[in-house]
């Protein structure tokens, strides 16, 4: 089925919608053929009118769980489908029916505020009016008591040695606790099937560690930090802490966040901040009249894409391989954060405090900067 096929299937009003934010499908209908196809068939979905109906709004709920958008990982046509959609149906929710459906709520909120949605869906009068939130007054998200039970079993065994070779990817917390945990009985069968496995382990990790991490032994060096480009699809308040954020949202206004490409620091061991699990932190200039004169998020060059590696021009760093995970007892970050700056051009860098060498933050498409700051510390 074609976009238009699947789209003249939608109710007279979205269908009006969803051809004018796509501008008559010629923008948003997916990057390439496989996107296409997802765009295509969540469209169907909403048409059928068994995606958004207030009968299901749990089982939405389900899906929009990890999802920022339903089709791919942008905002394409099936988003502006299926928020028409949903429209009618929200509209008539209480407070208390939209706080248990946050996932939907969060959806719903994030394509009405999207601003290509917005300036067609005002044309339409009050047909797909911005509807409010009471997201302030919203009930704190119940934590259960196994959640810190699990941390401390991961605590429980020896401390875990950083070997990244035999972790290749980020751990969620149910798998550190269960791989973790020793079970009572057998600790000794254990042992020895450990002392068995060792071997195989270190002579695979003496092939790989050259490909894997640098070593964190010797002096911190820049080139240990991993930063990498970012992008804010979405900024919501800590369920239960907005004091977590409150500088961040004091000083750069969530409106101001929204979209914007930024600086993340990548290897920092996860924590816990308030049981929401943060895996990576922000880079940010604060003006050197300290935060009253102005925080500003390090902006990546143009051109740059989620992912792309930010590293630090200089023999011996550009070339580099970033640690695995930084190691908080040896305070890499903390000891290296101090030269952070942006110079008077604006360009961020890092400043050698012994041979005042200065090397730039950059990516391969160009320096990164702070919009306005200058002689700005970053951290």
């Amino acid at each position: 089925m074609s976009f238009q096929a699947a789209v003249s299937s939608l109710c007279p009003p979205i269908k009006q919608l969803v051809l004018s934010v796509s501008k008559d499908g010629q923008e948003l209908i997916g990057n390439d053929n496989a996107d296409k196809k997802e765009v295509i068939r969540w469209i169907e979905k909403t048409s059928q009118g068994t995606l958004a109906t207030e009968n299901n709004l749990k089982d939405l709920d389900s899906i929009l769980v990890l999802k920022t958008y339903v089709a791919t990982n942008y905002l394409t046509a099936a988003d502006v489908a299926l928020y028409g959609a949903l429209h009618p149906i929200v509209k008539k929710l209480q407070s208390s029916e939209y706080y248990a459906v946050p996932s939907v709520t969060r959806y719903f909120n994030h394509i009405q505020s999207a601003p290509t949605v917005r300036a067609s869906a005002d044309t339409l009068e009050d047909e797909f009016s911005l509807l409010p939130f009471d997201i302030d007054n919203a009930p704190k998200a119940e934590r259960k008591a196994e959640f810190p039970k699990k941390e401390r079993a991961s605590k429980a065994p020896a401390p875990e040695k950083e070997t990244p070779v035999q972790t290749p990817g980020t751990a969620t917390p149910a798998e550190v606790s269960s791989s973790s945990a020793p079970a009572d009985k057998p600790q000794k069968k254990d042992k020895k099937e450990k002392k068995k496995e060792t071997q195989p382990e270190a002579s695979s990790s003496k092939k790989c560690a050259s490909k894997v991490q640098a070593p964190d032994d010797g002096e911190p060096v820049p080139s240990m930090i991993d930063l990498r480009v970012g992008h804010i699809v979405d900024v919501i308040k800590h369920p239960d802490a907005d004091g977590l954020y409150i500088e961040a949202l004091n000083y750069i206004p969530i409106e101001q966040m929204r979209d914007k490409y930024l600086v993340a620091v990548c290897n920092l061991k996860p924590a816990n901040m308030r049981g929401v699990k943060s895996f990576a932190m922000v880079l940010a200039a604060t003006s050197k009249e300290g935060k009253e004169g102005g925080i500003e998020l390090i902006q990546p060059p143009a051109g740059s894409k989620p992912g792309d590696r930010v590293y630090f021009e200089g023999e011996g760093f550009e070339s580099a391989t970033p640690l695995s995970q930084l190691n908080p007892k040896k305070k890499i970050f903390e000891t290296i954060q101090p030269g952070f700056i942006t110079l008077e051009s604006r360009e961020a860098a890092w400043v050698n405090p012994v041979s005042k060498s200065v090397h730039k933050i950059r990516t391969a498409k160009g320096i990164c900067i702070a919009p306005t700051l200058i002689g700005a510390s970053l951290s």
